[in-house]
Order: C-alpha cells, then structure tokens, then sequence
C-alpha cells in the first residue's frame, strides 16, 4: 500500500514540472527550412542583443502548436505551429516572442518561479496522500488531480509579466527591423478560443502563454503604433514560407490532407512540392519524379529540388542515378552539411571506384560544420570500413553512439578502437577520450550501465586502466 502511494505522488510530482523537451518526437533536420528560419530570425536576434551563432534553433516533429525556450538560448519551434500559421509575419512575431525570452533573462527567472509554484502543489500530494491512507480515496485522489491546476495557477502569477514584456519586445524588434507587426496579433487572435477550453485540451503552446483579452488588446494597440501592422511580406518571405509549408505537409501529413491542400488543378510551385514529396511517402516514384521535374524545369538553379530528387531516386533504389542529383545540389549550395551529407550517402551506395574517397571527403567536411551529426559518423564509419579502415570505422562507430547518447555502445567501441589504434596517433586519443568519458564506473553512468544490464560486461578493467571514480564492478560494489 506505502508503496503506491509512493507511485500516486511520484506521478503527481511529475505533472507540476515545467520543462519542456524535445521528448519522443524528435527533431526534424532540413537544410532548406532550417536556412528559411535562419534567415527570418538571426535578424531578430542582432536586434534583441544576441548573437546569432550563440542561439540554437531546433524543429520538433509534433503537430500541436507550441515554441519554448529550453537547455539554455535555444528556441525550439513544433512542426505544427509552422503548419497551422497563416504568414510569414505570425511565425516571426512567435520566434520575436521567445528570443525576449532569452534577451530578457526569464529561463533563470522561470526556474524560480517553477519551484515557488510547486509548493501549494505539494502540500496538494501530501493532503492527498494523508486522505488515502485514511480511508478517503475520492478526496485523496482529487487532491493530488487539483496539484497540478494549483501549480500551473501559482506559476502563471509570476510569469504573466514577463509574457506582457515579451510580447512588447517582440513589437519592438520587428520594428527596428520594419517588419510586419501585425504576426504576432494575427496569431493570438486566431486562436483565442483557446482559453475557453480546459488546460488538458489547450495546444501546449497556450498553457504556458495563457491568452487574455487584455493581454490582446495591449499587444495590438502597441502593433498599431508601430505604424507596421499591415506591412506585407517580400516576394521572397512569402515563396519561403509557402515552400516550407508544403514541405512539412508533404512528409508528415496525410495523402488525403495534401489532396485537399493542394488539387492536381494547383499549378503552383509549392503544390508541386507537396505533391511530389506525398508520391515518394506512398512510393509512387513515377509521380514523385514527374512533379519535381516540373519544379527542375521551372526554377533548375534550386538545390534543394535537386535534393528531393536525389533522395528520390535513391529511397526507390535507383542508388547510382541518385548520385547526379546530389552533387548538383552541392555545387548550387557548397558546403551545406545535410547536402554532403545525402551526397556521401549515395556514393556509399553506388561504391563506384573513388566514391568511397568521395564520400570520406565529403563527410569530413559535413563534420567539421556539424561535429555532433551521428547520421555523419555512421556515413563515415560505412565508408571506412570499405576501405578497410577497421578500427577507424569502430571509433566513427562510437563517435555516432556518442552523439545520440548511446555510452554503453560508444564505450563498446571506442574499447575496440583503442585495441587496434597506433597509441599517441589523434585518432587512439580520442578513442580513449570517449573510453574514459563513457566509463561505467564514473558514478554519473552508473544509472545508465544499470539499466542496460551491461555494467560489469564492458567495466574499465577491460582497458587495463586504472578507476578514477571508484570502483563499481560486481565485484567491488
């Protein structure tokens, strides 16, 4: 019984947390729109006193409406906010919004006012506890429910002020920049309804921005002053965000959605898009290549309709044809990581005489723009190991695990590359970087070489070394 009560509050505690993460949906890397949101927000950026190459930008693969700050200046924005705005001008007045966020100070700031929220919330879990363990389930139960609405109450109290400060600095970036001021209304005002639903079924985005006429009326009386409140778009903005639009539909939404968005009579180069990219997700690669030929033919200097044909013809297995493709892309577009990347791939494929060369080149450079890329590392570690490369392969092996947070593997094999590796080369130090740093007996792996059930299996022992953070093995626990 102690024990799930334990569970009950354990649960509950875990619903008054803040945080919001990435989680299980993932993030989306596309160089096309990552290029488009650049160029819309490191202009916002400068203006707010940042500097751009310091703030990370990161697209989360969900479709519900919601942009955050997180893990330090890092502006993360949902697929679906993307998709549900109507302008350019309203997702920039949202990424305005939340570089204040940074500018201003108010990750610290929220911290703060997260753990004075959560206060009421346990007291809420310990009545709730106390009334179980007394007899009164109900009352129990809906005491710890209410802990959550206690702490979301309590922290909105301190946060409201700073969503009214974002909200004038958002106007106040876009227009220094003399952009359209009128985004940022646009969108609270489409989805004031909102409010009248219950916190449960609200976009995320709206639980942690709590819309409020008054907020509404403030934040477009000051849009109204800026004398920018109507300024349209360029005819670049608004093609970008069409484009970016019909992508992220294409990819993630369903045939039947881009059907209805865009009918076979949409002559436009964003239906064309859509259309071609929903034809490869249903593998009708006849259609899917028909469609990006159109746009080839209409505009044959764009490298990322030369990138969809290229991942074309090679998700369809036309692996050699894909390789043309992809090198075009690069020379319109030189040095774009995710490019080289899709290039290598192919050649990998292919593995014509000097295409694993190729790829090894073409995936060094992807790597010194983007050291953290697993996808790069495992490219690397395929190419290396055609040439056989072995224990360089193994450390690009443990270089890609490292990445997406796998120790226990990258453990594995930097432990494979170090056997093999001439001691003192650049290659052997690293390999023995990851070694020491994915060390199961370093007490901040344990919990992770515990739960994969592989703790003693790869211990430090194995490497002859000594144990600098004590020595946790079966048999020394």
């Amino acid at each position: 019984m102690a024990r799930h009560f334990l569970r009950l509050a354990a649960t509950a505690m875990a619903a008054v947390a803040f945080a919001v993460t990435a989680s299980a949906q993932g993030l989306i890397r596309d160089a096309e729109i990552e290029e488009t949101l650049r160029e819309w927000t490191d202009p916002i950026l400068e203006v707010a006193g940042l500097t751009p190459a310091d703030v990370g930008f990161y697209i989360i693969n969900d479709p519900s409406l919601n942009a955050f700050v997180a893990n330090g200046q890092n502006i993360h924005l949902h697929t679906g906010l993307i998709i549900a705005a109507e302008s350019p001008a309203q997702i920039k007045g949202v990424i305005a919004h939340e570089t204040c966020h940074i500018a201003c100070g108010h990750s610290v700031s929220r911290q703060r006012a997260a753990e004075v929220a959560s206060r009421p919330a346990l007291i809420s879990i310990g009545l709730g506890i106390l009334a179980i363990a007394a007899g009164e389930g109900g009352a129990g139960a809906a005491l710890i429910g209410s802990s959550q609405q206690f702490a979301a109450l309590n922290f909105f109290v301190h946060t409201r002020s700073e969503e009214s400060m974002a909200d004038a600095a958002a106007v106040e970036y876009l227009t220094r920049l003399h952009q359209s001021t009128g985004g940022i209304v646009e969108f609270f005002e489409n989805f004031r309804y909102q409010e009248v639903l219950s916190n449960a079924r609200r976009y995320p985005y709206f639980r942690s921005h709590p819309l409020a006429s008054d907020r509404i009326r403030a934040v477009r009386d000051m849009a109204e002053k800026s004398g920018l409140m109507n300024e349209p778009p360029t005819q670049r903005e608004q093609l970008q965000y069409e484009m970016m639009r019909a992508k992220l539909i294409g990819f993630l939404d369903t045939a039947n959605k881009v059907r209805n968005e865009y009918p076979a009579s949409d002559d436009s180069a964003p239906a064309h898009y859509a259309r071609s990219i929903a034809a490869l997700q249903a593998s009708d690669i006849d259609v899917a290549l028909k469609e990006v030929d159109l746009l080839l033919a209409s505009q044959p200097d764009n490298p990322y309709f030369y990138e969809l044909k290229g991942q074309i013809l090679f998700e369809s297995g036309r692996t050699a044809e894909s390789v043309a493709p992809h090198k075009r892309s690069l020379e319109l577009k030189p040095g774009q990581p995710l490019l080289l990347i899709n290039y290598a791939r192919s050649l990998n494929a292919r593995d014509e005489p000097g295409d694993v060369e190729a790829a090894e080149s073409a995936l060094r450079d992807a790597l010194i723009a983007e050291p953290e890329n697993a996808f790069a590392w495992a490219q690397l570690a395929i190419t290396l190991e055609k040439q056989g490369r072995r224990a360089e392969a193994q450390l690009a092996t443990a270089e890609s695990a490292y990445s997406i947070g796998d120790i226990v593997r990258a453990n594995l094999f930097a432990h494979r590359a170090v056997d093999q590796l001439e001691r003192g080369t650049p290659t052997y130090r690293r390999a023995d970087d990851i070694l020491l740093i994915t060390d199961p007996s370093n007490p901040d792996n344990r919990d992770f070489y515990n739960r994969a059930n592989r703790g003693p299996r790869f211990s430090v022992q194995t490497s002859g070394r000594d144990m600098p953070f004590g020595n946790f093995t079966t048999d020394g626990r």
